[in-house]
């Protein structure tokens, strides 16, 4: 449930401030609201198709290879978040610009009020599908079922509506880039366990059969399936009983998401 929060607060927050930006830039301009309301819905609706085909997918592999197909997701979603992570560490600032150039040209009048709904409703839809995807794989890395998802869906959604709405008027202090910082470590930490993960269903599905004893055991001391336990496994990926195999994808994964995006953050500052 956690885990899937914080993936859409994440996601829902970056749509949010797109929205915002692009409100503010047009604030007054007759009928802009309307274009903006339609940008949103059609991406809503673009994210919806997204999610039906991926349900579809999932029903058609059941029992077939679940923990092959289990183990590609996470790794597509692994590959997704490493890869958003970077890609917003030098582009956010170039992509909130760029909605604001976007405003300005339509309250001027050079672009047309349609292009409002445009660049909302893709906007809408990339955070959207992402989420999707994002949210598969951490169904497939968490065991609380679909219910526990859906209810750490609904939480991520709404707390990122509220945020986003408080951000737009002014009325929360923090500044946005601090909320990005901490939720980018909390995403890259999350895209560390579900590498792991996804050792572990490659190693049961008899791919791996290498380093998969495991290096110690703390399950006297925190048990993985404790409350606590189940807390930390989602927010940093804790393992009790922790392979070799799980410790070097995590690891690894760690170091080449926070690596990259220092790089590329420094070579676009």
């Amino acid at each position: 449930m956690l885990a899937s929060a914080v993936i859409v607060f994440r996601e829902v927050l970056e749509a949010a401030l797109i929205v915002g930006i692009v409100l503010a830039a047009t604030k007054g301009l007759t009928g802009s609201r309307r274009w903006v309301a339609a940008g949103i819905v059609g991406g809503l609706l673009g994210s919806a198709i997204i999610a039906s085909s991926a349900g579809a997918l999932s029903e058609a592999v059941s029992g077939m290879g679940q923990e092959l197909f289990n183990a590609s997701i996470l790794g597509v979603a692994v590959l997704m978040l490493g890869w958003h992570t970077v890609w917003m560490s030098s582009h956010g600032r170039e992509m909130a610009a760029e909605m604001k150039r976007v405003g300005h040209a339509v309250v001027v009048g050079s672009r047309p009020l349609s292009v409002l709904a445009v660049v909302v409703g893709v906007a809408v839809l990339r955070e959207g599908a992402e989420t999707v995807l994002f949210v598969f794989g951490v169904s497939a890395s968490e065991d609380g079922g679909k219910l526990a998802t859906v209810a750490g869906c609904a939480v991520g959604l709404g707390a990122g509506i509220t945020v986003g709405t408080l951000l737009y008027r002014g009325l929360l202090a923090i500044p946005a880039r601090h909320l990005f910082s901490v939720t980018t470590w909390l995403v890259t930490l999350l895209a560390a366990g579900m590498a792991a993960q996804a050792v572990t269903y490659l190693s049961a599905a008899g791919l791996i059969e290498i380093a998969t004893q495991p290096l110690w055991d703390t399950s006297w001391l925190l048990p993985e399936n404790s409350i606590g336990g189940r807390l930390l496994h989602t927010l940093i990926g804790y393992m009790d009983r922790p392979s070799g195999g799980q410790l070097i994808a995590y690891g690894a994964t760690l170091l080449a998401i926070t690596g990259l995006a220092r790089m590329v953050g420094r070579q676009h500052a």
